[in-house]
């Protein structure tokens, strides 16, 4: 089945109007302030975050509505889940039943995955995400992670990919065809998320830079906004590996011919077929007019 709602996964880091940073690379590139969290809500349709990833969740709170503030954000509510008893309580169901936007924010995947995998506030998510094409799913950091079938829990923190340095486990699956993972440039996560698609050689890696994310619609066609970079991880043409060989554990992992794509703002891709489609140079991107999400 084809999803009918669009997913707007971010890298972490999006720009929530602290300028400093981001000020050279909006000036050389025509990137726009609050560029990503623009593309969630305007004005009085509703947002509701979901707080659950982190540990500070009213610092979390605080910043988002400053920001939702500058952006014309004027009704967004937040949650901070943190039992599967809560997840199912109907006052929490009701609000993403009527949610116009339903946005994950960064930390922990595993606190996702643990407190909200598998229950019926995920389903309800989910069952919306297929069906209701008015509905935009979004989630930045821990909270773009979650959103693939296989999940990045632990691991991958050296240059060397080493068998036993990884982690997966089982994330909301909202994007079946992917493996995700967040800061991807500014944490060298390169070689945990190679390793994980050597792993898994039928998933599509995708490593979202800071303040850069994908639009998804149809469940397969993306397009990179922001003003970092998307990087994909292509295993269908894998050679030889040494990832399956368990006599020599300490020895690095080698692979062949492992495919890689790097995207832009403007680029499109399709996440099914693998291959970047009409990158669209020059042109400014707009979830409501290029894709036809209403807001």
């Amino acid at each position: 089945m084809i999803p009918k709602g669009t997913l707007l996964i971010i890298g972490g880091a999006e720009d929530k109007g602290k300028t400093i940073k981001l000020e050279k690379a909006r000036k050389d590139r025509e990137i726009e302030q609050l560029e990503i969290l623009k593309l969630l809500l305007h004005g009085e349709k509703k947002l509701e975050v979901i707080t659950t990833a982190s540990n500070y969740h009213k610092e979390v709170k605080n910043e988002y509505e400053r920001a939702f503030n500058i952006v014309g954000i004027k009704n967004a509510g937040f949650m901070h889940i943190e039992t599967k008893k809560e997840a199912g309580l109907s006052k929490y169901i009701e609000r993403i039943e009527k949610a116009d936007a339903i946005f994950f924010s960064g930390g922990d995947q595993l606190r996702l995955s643990a407190f909200l995998g598998g229950t019926q506030f995920i389903d309800v998510i989910s069952k919306r995400y297929q069906e209701d094409e008015n509905l935009i799913v979004a989630g930045t950091s821990a909270g773009a992670m979650v959103m693939s079938k296989i999940m990045i829990s632990r691991g991958g923190t050296s240059e060397v990919v080493f068998r036993d340095d990884l982690e997966l486990t089982t994330g909301f699956g909202l994007l079946e065809l992917c493996i995700i993972d967040s800061h991807f440039i500014e944490r060298g996560r390169f070689g945990r998320l190679a390793h994980a698609v050597i792993l898994n050689p039928e998933q599509l890696g995708i490593g979202l830079g800071e303040d850069t994310a994908l639009i998804v619609k149809n469940g397969e066609d993306a397009e990179c906004v922001g003003s970092g970079v998307v990087v994909m991880i292509d295993g269908t043409n894998l050679g030889r590996t040494n990832i399956h060989e368990k006599d020599d554990d300490k020895c690095g992992v080698f692979v062949e011919n492992l495919t890689v794509h790097m995207m832009v703002k403007g680029c499109r891709f399709n996440l099914k077929t693998k291959k970047i489609a009409n990158p669209a140079k020059g042109r400014r991107n707009n979830l409501k007019h290029e894709l036809g999400s209403p807001h």
